[in-house]
């Protein structure tokens, strides 16, 4: 079980380091050359129960660029973000399965 939630925290750590390279790329090209900037705040359901959890998780938001928690609701399980161009859910927190399996 143990060594099971540090697999699954070593493949957080990795998907966490891609996807903070891919939002950097997009930033970079889509947002400052293309200059296709469209902000919006969405409201994002997660399925993390564990205050801690939902931390780590709007956490790891706000890590990645473009994006950047503005309210965590830990009773109604919802992550308020602010995002420089629209995104689906998958691509603001694709992370997700990775911390429900390593903390929940």
């Amino acid at each position: 079980m143990f060594l099971t939630r540090v697999g699954y925290g070593i493949a957080y750590f990795v998907v966490l380091i891609i996807e903070i390279i891919k939002s950097t790329l997009s930033v970079a090209f889509n947002g400052v050359m293309r200059r296709n900037i469209d902000p919006v705040v969405v409201d994002i359901e997660t399925v993390l129960e564990r205050p801690v959890s939902q931390t780590i998780l709007a956490n790891s938001i706000s890590l990645t660029p473009g994006t950047l928690s503005v309210d965590l609701d830990s009773e109604n399980n919802i992550i308020k973000v602010a995002a420089i161009s629209p995104r689906k859910k998958e691509d603001i927190i694709p992370f997700e399965p990775y911390i429900k399996k390593m903390l929940e």
